[in-house]
C-alpha cells in the first residue's frame, strides 16, 4: 500500500494505542482500502457541518463545529490506520497506493472548500477556502513530483496534510466560543489566510528541495 519512501512519517505509528487498535481493526477484518475509503465519509460529514454552521442558531452551531473538528480527526486516524494495517498487517495490495492518495486528494480540498463557506459571511472567505483547496492539492502534486522524478517523496510543511487538518480542526473548536469575542467565522476565515500563505511557502520549499537533490545527483 505505502513505499517506504512514499509513507509519510508519522510517531503515532508507535504508540500503544495506535498498535492496539490497528490490531483491532485486524481482528475486525478490516482493509486497508476499506479504512482509505471511510476517510472519505467521515470528511464528507464534517464537511457538511462546516457548510451548514454559517446558518444555523448559535447552539446548533457549536454542534456542527464540534462535529467538524471530530470529522477530520477521524479521518486523519483513517489515514494512519489504512497504512499500519497494510504494513504491519501484511495487507497491502497492488492497487492500495490508489486507495492511499486518492482519497486525501478529495477530502482536503473538500474540507477547506466547506470551511470557506463557514465564514462566507466574511469578505473573500469563499474564495479563500477554494484557494486554500487548489493550493493544498498542488502541495501533494510537488510531493508526488519528486517522487517521479526517481526521489525519496517530501512531506515538509509548514502546512502539510497533518498541519492543514490540525490548524483546522483548532479553528472549528475555537470557534464554538467566538460569538462571544468575534464575529462568527472570524477564526476559520484566520485559519484559511493561514493555510493559504503555508501552503505557499510548503510548495516553494518542497519544489527547491527537489530541484537542489535532482541536481547533486
Amino acid at each position: 500500500m505505502e513505499t517506504e519512501s512514499s509513507r509519510r512519517p508519522l510517531k503515532s505509528r508507535e504508540t500503544g494505542w495506535a498498535r492496539a487498535i490497528s490490531r483491532l481493526l485486524l481482528r475486525w477484518g478490516a482493509t486497508p482500502n476499506s479504512i482509505s475509503v471511510a476517510s472519505l465519509f467521515f470528511a464528507a460529514g464534517a464537511a457538511l457541518a462546516l457548510y451548514f454552521s454559517a446558518q444555523v442558531l448559535p447552539g446548533r452551531r457549536v454542534l456542527l463545529l464540534v462535529l467538524a473538528a471530530a470529522g477530520i480527526q477521524l479521518r486523519l486516524l483513517c489515514n494512519l490506520f489504512d497504512g499500519m494495517v497494510a504494513v504491519e498487517g501484511g495487507l497491502k495490495t497492488k492497487s492500495g497506493e490508489v486507495y492511499n492518495d486518492l482519497p486525501d486528494r478529495i477530502a482536503d480540498p473538500v474540507l477547506l472548500i466547506a470551511a470557506g463557506y463557514a465564514a462566507r459571511t466574511l469578505p473573500g472567505a469563499v474564495e479563500l477556502g477554494w484557494g486554500a483547496a487548489l493550493l493544498a492539492v498542488f502541495t501533494a502534486y510537488v510531493r508526488m513530483l519528486g517522487g517521479a522524478a526517481g526521489l525519496p517523496q517530501s512531506f515538509i510543511g509548514p502546512m502539510a496534510k497533518q498541519q492543514r487538518m490540525a490548524l483546522l480542526t483548532v479553528a472549528c473548536l475555537l470557534s464554538t466560543v467566538e460569538t462571544r469575542f468575534l464575529l462568527p467565522g472570524r477564526i476559520i476565515w484566520i485559519a484559511l489566510i493561514t493555510v493559504v500563505a503555508g501552503c505557499l511557502v510548503t510548495i516553494v520549499r518542497r519544489t527547491r528541495r527537489i530541484v537542489a537533490d535532482l541536481e547533486a545527483r
